[in-house]
Protein backbone atom coordinates (compact mmCIF):
# COMPACT_ATOMS: atom_id res chain seq x y z
CA UNK A 1 0.00 0.00 0.00
CA UNK A 2 1.11 3.64 -0.53
CA UNK A 3 1.64 5.96 1.82
CA UNK A 4 1.79 9.59 0.94
CA UNK A 5 2.87 11.85 3.99
CA UNK A 6 1.23 16.07 2.77
CA UNK A 7 1.99 18.83 4.98
CA UNK A 8 -0.09 21.79 4.77
CA UNK A 9 -3.07 18.68 4.11
CA UNK A 10 -6.05 20.63 6.11
CA UNK A 11 -7.22 22.86 3.31
CA UNK A 12 -6.45 24.04 -0.57
CA UNK A 13 -4.32 22.43 -2.44
CA UNK A 14 -2.65 20.02 -0.02
CA UNK A 15 -6.50 18.77 1.17
CA UNK A 16 -7.01 18.11 -2.50
CA UNK A 17 -4.12 15.87 -3.08
CA UNK A 18 -4.92 13.98 0.23
CA UNK A 19 -8.61 13.71 -0.69
CA UNK A 20 -7.42 12.43 -4.22
CA UNK A 21 -4.92 9.82 -2.73
CA UNK A 22 -7.36 8.92 -0.23
CA UNK A 23 -9.50 7.89 -2.92
CA UNK A 24 -7.11 5.92 -4.45
CA UNK A 25 -7.02 3.81 -1.55
CA UNK A 26 -3.25 4.98 -0.77
CA UNK A 27 -2.65 5.53 3.12
CA UNK A 28 -2.97 9.25 3.93
CA UNK A 29 -0.92 11.53 6.61
CA UNK A 30 -2.16 14.86 6.39
CA UNK A 31 -0.12 16.98 8.40
CA UNK A 32 -1.64 20.47 9.73
CA UNK A 33 -0.69 22.91 12.36
CA UNK A 34 -4.32 22.45 14.19
CA UNK A 35 -5.91 19.00 14.07
CA UNK A 36 -8.53 20.34 16.29
CA UNK A 37 -10.32 22.07 13.71
CA UNK A 38 -8.95 20.38 10.14
CA UNK A 39 -12.63 19.34 9.66
CA UNK A 40 -12.11 18.38 6.05
CA UNK A 41 -9.61 15.91 7.40
CA UNK A 42 -11.29 14.61 9.82
CA UNK A 43 -14.40 13.92 7.46
CA UNK A 44 -11.42 12.25 5.47
CA UNK A 45 -10.40 10.01 8.12
CA UNK A 46 -14.19 9.17 8.41
CA UNK A 47 -14.91 8.12 4.33
CA UNK A 48 -11.62 6.82 3.61
CA UNK A 49 -11.82 3.56 6.58
CA UNK A 50 -8.95 5.06 8.46
CA UNK A 51 -6.82 5.24 5.19
CA UNK A 52 -6.29 8.94 5.94
CA UNK A 53 -4.72 9.99 9.70
CA UNK A 54 -4.44 13.64 10.59
CA UNK A 55 -1.11 14.47 12.27
CA UNK A 56 -0.04 17.89 14.08
CA UNK A 57 3.24 19.51 12.41
CA UNK A 58 3.93 23.25 12.33
CA UNK A 59 6.96 23.33 9.42
CA UNK A 60 7.85 26.61 10.81
CA UNK A 61 8.69 25.17 14.20
CA UNK A 62 11.97 22.57 14.59
CA UNK A 63 10.43 20.86 17.60
CA UNK A 64 7.32 19.88 16.39
CA UNK A 65 9.17 18.62 12.95
CA UNK A 66 11.44 16.49 15.37
CA UNK A 67 8.41 15.06 17.18
CA UNK A 68 6.99 13.95 13.59
CA UNK A 69 10.29 12.04 13.03
CA UNK A 70 9.85 10.06 16.13
CA UNK A 71 6.37 9.55 15.89
CA UNK A 72 6.64 8.06 12.85
CA UNK A 73 9.47 5.87 13.92
CA UNK A 74 10.49 3.70 11.22
CA UNK A 75 7.54 3.88 8.97
CA UNK A 76 7.87 3.55 5.22
CA UNK A 77 7.16 6.56 3.12
CA UNK A 78 6.49 6.66 -0.34
CA UNK A 79 5.29 10.13 -1.14
CA UNK A 80 6.60 13.06 0.73
CA UNK A 81 4.90 15.94 -0.27
CA UNK A 82 5.91 19.09 0.79
CA UNK A 83 2.85 21.81 0.66
CA UNK A 84 2.28 23.78 3.25
CA UNK A 85 3.78 27.45 2.59
CA UNK A 86 2.71 30.84 3.13
CA UNK A 87 2.26 34.14 0.87
CA UNK A 88 4.15 36.07 3.69
CA UNK A 89 3.63 40.05 4.82
CA UNK A 90 1.03 41.71 2.82
CA UNK A 91 4.33 44.35 2.78
CA UNK A 92 6.95 43.31 0.15
CA UNK A 93 7.55 46.10 -2.06
CA UNK A 94 10.65 47.31 -3.40
CA UNK A 95 10.50 50.37 -0.89
CA UNK A 96 8.94 49.40 2.67
CA UNK A 97 9.98 46.03 3.77
CA UNK A 98 8.78 43.96 6.42
CA UNK A 99 11.84 42.55 7.21
CA UNK A 100 10.54 39.84 9.90
CA UNK A 101 7.97 38.77 7.61
CA UNK A 102 10.96 37.93 4.94
CA UNK A 103 12.69 35.83 7.34
CA UNK A 104 9.59 33.99 8.58
CA UNK A 105 8.23 33.16 4.60
CA UNK A 106 12.00 32.15 4.26
CA UNK A 107 11.44 29.80 7.27
CA UNK A 108 8.27 28.27 6.17
CA UNK A 109 8.93 27.88 2.22
CA UNK A 110 12.41 27.62 1.87
CA UNK A 111 13.92 26.36 4.43
CA UNK A 112 10.91 24.06 6.67
CA UNK A 113 10.48 21.60 3.20
CA UNK A 114 14.56 20.97 3.45
CA UNK A 115 14.19 20.08 7.56
CA UNK A 116 11.08 18.00 6.54
CA UNK A 117 13.13 16.08 3.88
CA UNK A 118 16.19 15.73 6.20
CA UNK A 119 14.05 14.35 9.22
CA UNK A 120 12.22 11.65 7.23
CA UNK A 121 15.37 10.31 4.71
CA UNK A 122 15.41 7.31 6.11
CA UNK A 123 11.60 6.49 6.17
CA UNK A 124 11.52 7.59 1.96
CA UNK A 125 14.64 5.10 1.83
CA UNK A 126 12.34 2.14 3.72
CA UNK A 127 9.75 2.99 0.72
CA UNK A 128 9.42 1.55 -2.44
CA UNK A 129 8.64 4.71 -4.05
CA UNK A 130 10.60 6.93 -2.51
CA UNK A 131 9.69 10.07 -3.67
CA UNK A 132 10.06 13.30 -2.48
CA UNK A 133 7.68 16.71 -4.01
CA UNK A 134 8.15 20.27 -3.30
CA UNK A 135 4.80 22.31 -4.18
CA UNK A 136 6.62 25.81 -5.72
CA UNK A 137 5.32 28.20 -7.65
CA UNK A 138 6.20 30.41 -11.30
CA UNK A 139 7.05 32.92 -9.09
CA UNK A 140 10.03 31.48 -8.04
CA UNK A 141 11.58 32.54 -11.66
CA UNK A 142 14.43 34.92 -11.89
CA UNK A 143 14.10 34.69 -16.15
CA UNK A 144 10.33 36.00 -16.72
CA UNK A 145 7.99 37.98 -15.30
CA UNK A 146 5.55 35.39 -13.84
CA UNK A 147 1.79 36.23 -13.37
CA UNK A 148 2.16 39.58 -15.49
CA UNK A 149 -0.78 41.96 -14.18
CA UNK A 150 -0.96 40.43 -10.80
CA UNK A 151 -0.23 41.42 -7.00
CA UNK A 152 2.54 38.41 -7.70
CA UNK A 153 3.94 40.51 -10.42
CA UNK A 154 4.48 43.89 -9.06
CA UNK A 155 5.71 43.06 -5.63
CA UNK A 156 5.70 39.50 -3.29
CA UNK A 157 9.58 39.96 -2.43
CA UNK A 158 9.41 37.92 0.09
CA UNK A 159 7.18 34.84 -1.74
CA UNK A 160 9.13 35.40 -4.80
CA UNK A 161 12.48 35.16 -3.06
CA UNK A 162 11.20 32.22 -1.36
CA UNK A 163 9.85 30.10 -4.07
CA UNK A 164 13.02 30.49 -5.80
CA UNK A 165 14.98 29.58 -2.73
CA UNK A 166 13.11 26.50 -2.50
CA UNK A 167 13.51 25.37 -6.16
CA UNK A 168 17.57 25.72 -5.66
CA UNK A 169 17.65 23.97 -2.55
CA UNK A 170 15.24 20.83 -4.41
CA UNK A 171 17.51 20.90 -6.93
CA UNK A 172 20.73 20.37 -4.95
CA UNK A 173 18.91 17.37 -2.75
CA UNK A 174 17.60 15.50 -5.94
CA UNK A 175 21.29 15.54 -7.03
CA UNK A 176 22.42 14.78 -3.39
CA UNK A 177 20.06 11.86 -2.81
CA UNK A 178 20.27 10.07 -6.23
CA UNK A 179 22.27 7.63 -4.71
CA UNK A 180 19.07 6.74 -2.12
CA UNK A 181 17.13 6.09 -5.71
CA UNK A 182 15.14 8.90 -4.02
CA UNK A 183 13.57 11.21 -6.99
CA UNK A 184 12.86 14.63 -6.21
CA UNK A 185 10.26 16.91 -7.91
CA UNK A 186 9.12 20.48 -8.18
CA UNK A 187 5.39 21.09 -9.26
CA UNK A 188 3.72 24.34 -10.14
CA UNK A 189 0.53 24.26 -10.34
CA UNK A 190 -0.38 27.45 -11.22
CA UNK A 191 -3.37 29.84 -10.49
CA UNK A 192 -5.51 28.03 -7.98
CA UNK A 193 -8.37 29.06 -5.55
CA UNK A 194 -7.63 28.68 -2.45
CA UNK A 195 -7.83 29.97 1.30
CA UNK A 196 -4.37 31.65 1.04
CA UNK A 197 -5.08 33.47 -2.01
CA UNK A 198 -7.71 36.30 -2.29
CA UNK A 199 -8.02 37.19 -5.85
CA UNK A 200 -10.85 38.30 -8.17
CA UNK A 201 -9.06 36.68 -11.27
CA UNK A 202 -10.22 33.49 -12.90
CA UNK A 203 -8.68 30.60 -11.61
CA UNK A 204 -8.07 26.59 -12.12
CA UNK A 205 -10.44 24.78 -10.35
CA UNK A 206 -8.74 22.33 -7.59
CA UNK A 207 -8.97 19.05 -8.97
CA UNK A 208 -6.45 16.58 -9.76
CA UNK A 209 -6.57 14.31 -12.36
CA UNK A 210 -4.58 11.21 -12.23
CA UNK A 211 -2.17 11.90 -14.60
CA UNK A 212 -1.16 14.71 -12.28
CA UNK A 213 -0.55 13.52 -9.11
CA UNK A 214 3.17 12.68 -7.86
CA UNK A 215 2.88 8.48 -8.47
CA UNK A 216 3.38 9.33 -11.98
CA UNK A 217 6.21 10.88 -11.99
CA UNK A 218 8.92 9.52 -14.95
CA UNK A 219 11.31 6.78 -13.44
CA UNK A 220 14.47 8.19 -14.33
CA UNK A 221 16.07 8.58 -11.00
CA UNK A 222 19.49 9.33 -12.29
CA UNK A 223 18.83 13.01 -13.25
CA UNK A 224 17.80 16.26 -11.64
CA UNK A 225 14.35 16.31 -12.53
CA UNK A 226 11.54 18.88 -12.51
CA UNK A 227 8.03 18.68 -12.89
CA UNK A 228 4.68 20.73 -13.12
CA UNK A 229 0.75 20.94 -13.46
CA UNK A 230 0.09 23.55 -16.13
CA UNK A 231 3.20 25.06 -17.26
CA UNK A 232 5.36 24.00 -20.03
CA UNK A 233 8.10 24.30 -18.38
CA UNK A 234 9.67 26.07 -15.23
CA UNK A 235 11.49 28.69 -15.89
CA UNK A 236 14.79 29.08 -14.15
Amino acid sequence: MTAVLITGASRGIGFAIARQYAADGADVIGCCREPAVANALKDLAVVSGGRAQIMQLDVSDETSIAWLKRALNEQPIDILINNAGILGPEIQSDDDIDAEGWITTLRVNALAPILIAQALRDNLRRSSEKKLVAISSEAGSTSMDCYRGSALSRNRYAYRASKAALNNGMHRLARDWASDGVLVGILNPGFVRTHGRRTRRRLFRLNLPGRQRARHHPKDRRANVRYQWRFPRLPR
